[in-house]
């Protein structure tokens, strides 16, 4: 049995928890990019956490089910439309053969989460259903879905009625605030651009997608004087090509910051400010264009208290919907 496609909405991926284990050879991890959402989409119809489910940015896709099932959408305030009726977010509702689930115009974040009881039950490609749609990889046939596609549905069932309230949701900011750690690049500024960096207000740009998000609206960074080193560019933002973490900050010319995301390649010849932490990764991916963000100096210490918070957060929230 299947869901089918009727309408893709602008970009509409098959996404579970990643595939880890492949940045060596170039392939991200990838995943859904707001990974709290993700699992609690799937808590929501019964799922393990880790099942695959569809991504919507911006603007939802119209499904039409050929079997009953459990779903739940979570993440950005996508409204759900069962036969034209809104439904709750962050809830989990029943659905028959024959019904259409739409959505209505977004109201905040950036990006829904949609689970099916039982899963998406695409193919698993090196150990993940995630689409990673700049190699043609994984999901359904390595692309964002289009009209007419079938998704086939795994063998679960759901309990409808569970709900997240909000309390033991992530609240963003405004201007949102994104916390990084200095890297070891970041001798390569002065003292000064460095201080702007963090005091300034940025504004997300429209270039933000799963590879990365752009940022503009500060000062362009000032660079230490130095003789550029033998592989590398002839900008002072370029070094000898090394490894790009998960959230790592570029400054292609010192002039808009960009973090990298999910889908972000693995290396390159760019400098790297520093990261910003993983506890804040799925902020990002609910930030739309032109919101204004911060970046806010952290210390290791900060990040791995930030990254315990948010597993008990996540272990409250797991908590609540197994009663």
């Amino acid at each position: 049995m299947a869901v089918k496609v009727i309408s893709p909405g602008l970009s509409t991926s098959v996404q579970d928890l990643g595939r880890p284990g492949h940045y060596h050879v170039g392939i991200p991890e990838g995943g859904g990019m707001d990974r709290f959402a993700t699992r609690i989409a799937n808590l929501l119809v019964g799922n393990n956490p880790g099942a695959a489910v569809l991504e919507a940015t911006f603007m939802g896709p119209e499904l039409e089910f050929t079997q009953s099932a459990v779903v739940a959408v979570t993440g950005g305030e996508l409204p759900p439309k069962l036969n034209g009726e809104e439904r709750p977010t962050w809830e989990s509702f029943p659905v028959k053969a024959g019904d259409r689930l739409s959505f209505g115009f977004l109201k905040g974040g950036a990006r829904a989460y949609l689970a099916v009881s039982g899963g998406i039950d695409v193919p698993v490609v090196l150990g993940s259903r995630s689409t990673y749609i700049l190699g043609a990889l994984g999901g359904h046939q390595g692309r964002t879905l289009k009209a007419g596609d079938e998704l086939p549905l795994g063998e679960g069932s759901g309990k409808a009625g569970l709900s997240l309230p909000a309390n033991l949701r992530r609240a963003g900011n405004s201007p949102a605030e994104l916390r990084m750690l200095p890297g070891m690049y970041w001798h390569r500024i002065t003292e000064a651009a460095g201080n702007r960096f963090f005091e300034e207000t940025w504004k997300v740009a429209p270039e933000a997608d799963r590879i990365g998000y752009r940022f503009r609206g500060g000062t362009p960074l000032e660079f230490v004087e130095r003789e550029q080193p033998f592989g590398a560019g002839s900008d002072p933002s370029n070094i000898v090509d090394a490894c790009y973490p998960y959230g790592s900050v570029q400054v292609p010319s010192g002039t808009e910051p960009i973090v990298l995301h999910r889908d972000a390649v693995s290396g390159g010849g760019y400098m790297m400010l520093g990261v910003v932490i993983s506890a804040d990764m799925d902020l990002i991916a609910q930030l739309q264009p032109h919101t204004p963000a911060r970046f806010v100096p952290v210390t290791l210490e900060d990040a791995l208290a930030a990254r315990t918070e948010q597993r008990a957060a996540l272990a409250r929230a797991e908590g609540h919907l197994a009663g």
